[in-house]
């Protein structure tokens, strides 16, 4: 590693990863086990939508999504984490930083835009139930589509703009993981253009897709208001809460640390450790606990396919263990 003063990135080999400094002996069994909870129930409700027949609708097409988001952004960054706090050398290559950043900023902002969709998927169905089938069947690939060009651009923007200003001597990030906002402490180059575009990117996928989801969810309760029904009131209030509780776990966490970020740096990695770890491990408890179809899917599933489920996850939990840190070139 080069120790020379305005070092270009032609002379960068790799970075170091500083991790969490507050009780670093139990970060590695925190990260292990949240890590499987991940994976489990991710890999479980993906294999529940995929096999059962009577979750084929464009609410439970979004879902699996989400949880795919949650399964990949995850894994993008839990091996090389374990991999650093076991290891004494904390470093991760510049080609792997580069994919690490982009990968885990595609996935965050995809799903920013894909919790919008299904705010909007469940204001149709509930709001204007004769019109659902034949307008979400012309909007259900436009959306999805959308979402993940939505998170492709805005990020190809974002990690162009990091990587294009010099670095300075130290190659030392004080972050458990390759993102943006700690970079900005070890370059030389004026900052205002990153931090422009960086607030700019963080408003204009914040803003719009919060205003979707509080719209289309004053528009379920106003109309849940005028059904006579209890059940009708309470599948809809459900649904609401439901995904109410997961957009506040992701946009308070992302909110903290890229819109007003503390002084103190360890803020910052505990709130990016809720959003990179616990949101995905309690997405899965969320979405199906107060579901009903959820439910009798995960009985049947259980009931006749139990040990056929479990190998598979364990199979496809291997694969993704090894075969996410290849490519993200880690040293394990």
């Amino acid at each position: 590693m080069s120790n020379k003063e305005g070092d270009n990135y032609s002379e960068v080999t790799d970075f170091i990863l500083v991790g969490i400094k507050v009780h670093p002996e139990l970060h590695s069994l925190l990260f292990l086990l949240v890590y499987g909870m991940v994976l489990l129930g991710n890999l479980s409700m993906i294999g529940i939508i995929v096999t059962d027949s009577r979750l084929n609708t464009s609410i439970y097409f979004f879902l699996g999504n989400v949880f795919i988001i949650d399964l990949f952004y995850s894994t993008v960054i839990v091996p090389q984490t374990m991999v650093n706090i076991l290891s004494q050398k904390k470093t991760i290559s510049f080609a792997g930083c580069v994919a690490q950043m982009f990968l885990y900023a595609l996935f965050m902002v995809t799903e920013a835009f894909v919790l919008a969709a299904m705010a909007y998927d469940r204001d149709i169905a509930i709001c204007s139930p004769l019109l659902y089938t034949v307008h979400m069947s012309m909007s259900l690939c436009i959306l999805e589509a959308g979402s993940y060009l939505c998170g492709f651009v805005s990020f190809i923007l974002q990690v162009s703009v990091t990587f294009s200003v010099s670095l300075c001597a130290s190659q030392v990030v004080d972050h458990f993981f390759c993102d943006s906002n700690p970079f900005e402490k070890i370059f030389c180059s004026n900052l205002f253009m990153n931090k422009v575009v960086s607030l700019t990117l963080a408003i204009l996928i914040i803003f719009p897709t919060i205003v979707v989801i509080v719209v289309s969810c004053i528009h379920i309760v106003s109309t849940v208001l005028k059904i006579r029904s209890s059940k009708g009131r309470k599948k809809a209030f459900s649904t609401c809460s439901s995904h109410l509780g997961v957009v506040n776990l992701l946009y308070g966490a992302v909110s903290f640390v890229y819109l007003i970020p503390p002084n103190n740096p360890e803020l910052c990695k505990v709130a990016s450790v809720c959003y990179t770890l616990f949101t995905p491990m309690l997405n899965p408890l969320i979405y199906s606990l107060r579901n009903k179809d959820v439910k009798n899917a995960m009985r049947k599933s259980l009931g006749r396919k139990k040990i056929l489920l479990c190998c598979c996850l364990f199979t496809v939990s291997c694969i993704i263990g090894f075969c996410i840190p290849d490519l993200l070139d880690l040293d394990i």
